[in-house]
């Protein structure tokens, strides 16, 4: 390698940093059952002529003009208060130019729904990229926006600062050795993404039930344990169990959370609100650990009992269900 042209070893180590940093980023995902089916390489915009057209069709369409040695895209003939540069005089292009280009990429595959994700730093871009959309002849109302605010780090009650300055920096992987990929994905999930969160350490260290995610895997363990004694005393759930025995205010409250799972779900999918889940799933597990504590399940007469083992195998497939959509997972043993 020390033999080749000084412009091939900066290519060589280009590539082998390239791809070191690629195969880092998908381990720490795969730590987090994240799974996507296309990885994209915005340099492909480039080579494959994306921004060029992007250039193109805004001159055809009188919406790109040069001043001052620039690019100026007219977003207020598209109703955007202000135009803005997208090639700078020196001839490198603002991020907004790629990221029209990469949003009609994804608009061209045929998608029905297009979910970007923001951080708050970005939300002034997003108008101008979605006009950029508009201006390309494509349906702009397919895109939809989250936008996560900023995270804190509290530990013993203080803020935690990082400074990769001081060294004092705190990596996805760091956090997930620390507190374990179920409580890093609940954690980030259980507040809405236009509210600032503080992850608190401390907490998500806990293994009790002021822990969210412990106190949610527990619920569904111990409903495992109970169904596990269940079958080794020979009884089943039938479909033709009698619930109608089923009038303690313990069991009709938990009756109740359970009837509102399939619609929580929906609105949390269509409003791309995944907090919904999981503060539904908290719900859940506090009205089976009442129900629970007041109300026997073996032991007691049929058909009391298998109208009792119904409700909390049902409550089980609740708890298990709405855990793998948020992507935690459901021991049955803790």
């Amino acid at each position: 390698v020390l033999d080749l042209p000084e412009v091939e070893r900066r290519d060589l180590c280009k590539k082998a940093g390239e791809q070191w940093c690629f195969a880092t980023i998908r381990a720490t995902l795969e730590k987090l059952t994240i799974h996507h089916d296309v990885y994209f390489n915005e340099d492909s915009l480039y080579t494959d002529g994306k921004v060029q057209q992007v250039i193109d069709t805004l001159r055809g369409n009188g919406l790109a003009y040069e001043k001052d040695g620039a690019l100026w895209f007219a977003l207020d003939q598209l109703g955007n208060p202000q135009d803005k540069v997208i090639v700078k005089s020196s001839g490198e292009p603002t991020y907004r130019l790629p990221d029209i280009a990469y949003h009609c990429d994804k608009m061209e595959r045929g998608f029905d729904v297009v979910v970007d994700i923001f951080g708050a730093d970005h939300i002034a871009t997003i108008p101008d990229v979605v006009a950029g959309v508009r201006a390309m002849g494509l349906d702009e109302t397919k895109i939809r926006t989250v936008i996560h605010q900023m995270v804190t780090f509290i530990e013993d009650g203080e803020v935690v600062k990082f400074s990769k300055r001081s060294g004092t920096s705190f990596t996805l992987d760091d956090l997930i050795e620390e507190v374990g990929a179920d409580v890093v994905r609940f954690f980030f999930i259980m507040r809405a993404v236009g509210t600032h969160l503080e992850f608190d350490l401390n907490l998500a260290k806990e293994e009790g039930d002021k822990n969210p995610v412990f106190y949610l895997q527990y619920a569904h363990a111990r409903i495992a344990s109970i169904l596990r004694k269940a079958a080794e005393q020979g009884l089943q759930v039938s479909d033709a169990v009698d619930l109608s025995v089923l009038v303690h205010d313990k069991e009709i409250a938990l009756i109740d959370v359970l009837s509102r799972y399939g619609g929580t779900i929906e609105r949390a999918c269509v409003n791309l609100e995944p907090q919904a889940v999981a503060e539904y799933l908290r719900e859940v597990a506090a009205a089976y650990h009442h129900f629970y504590h007041d109300c026997r399940i073996l032991g007691t007469e049929e058909p009391l009992q298998s109208a009792r083992l119904a409700l909390a195998l049902v409550t089980q497939r609740a708890l298990r269900n709405g855990l793998q959509i948020v992507g935690v997972s459901a021991p049955d043993v803790m």
